[in-house]
């Protein structure tokens, strides 16, 4: 990934916590030479490897797994934060000599590894649940995987090969107008904020909170 310095983030929890609040990954992998993409949530698990180790899961009808299986492969996960367009017209430097043009604001991070099958009936059981326990966190009712009659969710468990990937390599990157005068962040951040969209928002929280920085 291209990384100019000022929008270079190193910091763990910062990383992970992106990925705890965007956990739906691009999953890239290397198989039988051409590149192949999935979409998945994926699961950090911080106490696990350096950088944590990361665990997912896809349906047993899908050739990714059995790919993954016969060879080891480098793979990456792309977790995408926040992301908004950018109008020159928020910059007042803008106004003072005419030169900005647009961009685009976005924090993403890259987690890079070999991933591994997991192909057992306990694992998947653990992962699942671990999984809904987070996404279900906010609802007014939770749902429990306990829940669902026991021989149903085997069945279910039958369907799907779990995914581990220790990272190996982890890189952030929040391009969120670092490189502009603080009066441009200002107004960047007030310019986001006029809108009426959740990203644009997020995006802006993470302007101020650069800049204060």
């Amino acid at each position: 990934m291209y990384q100019p310095s000022h929008f270079e983030e190193t910091r763990l929890d910062v990383l992970h916590g992106l990925i705890r609040a965007h956990p739906l990954a691009a999953f890239v992998a290397l198989g039988d030479g051409e590149l192949i993409a999935n979409h998945m949530p994926l699961l950090i698990d911080a106490s696990h490897g350096p950088h944590g180790t990361l665990h997912g899961h896809v349906a047993r009808a899908n050739p990714l797994w059995q790919r993954l299986s016969a060879a080891s492969a480098p793979a990456i996960a792309i977790f995408q934060g926040p992301q908004a367009y950018i109008s020159p017209s928020w910059y007042p430097s803008k106004h003072a000599d005419g030169k900005a043009v647009p961009t685009w604001n976005y924090a993403v991070v890259h987690a890079h590894g070999e991933p591994r099958i997991v192909d057992d009936a306990d694992w998947l059981l653990a992962h699942v649940t671990a999984l809904t326990t987070q996404q279900e966190a906010g609802q007014a009712l939770p749902w429990a995987v306990s829940d669902a009659p026991r021989d149903f969710i085997d069945r279910m468990l039958g369907a799907i090969v779990g995914i581990e990937m220790p990272i190996a390599r982890i890189e952030g990157k929040w391009k969120v107008s670092q490189n502009r005068p603080f009066a441009d962040r200002l107004g960047v951040a007030a310019g986001l904020e006029s809108r009426p969209d959740a990203l644009s928002h997020a995006m802006a929280a993470l302007v101020m909170e650069r800049a204060t920085r």
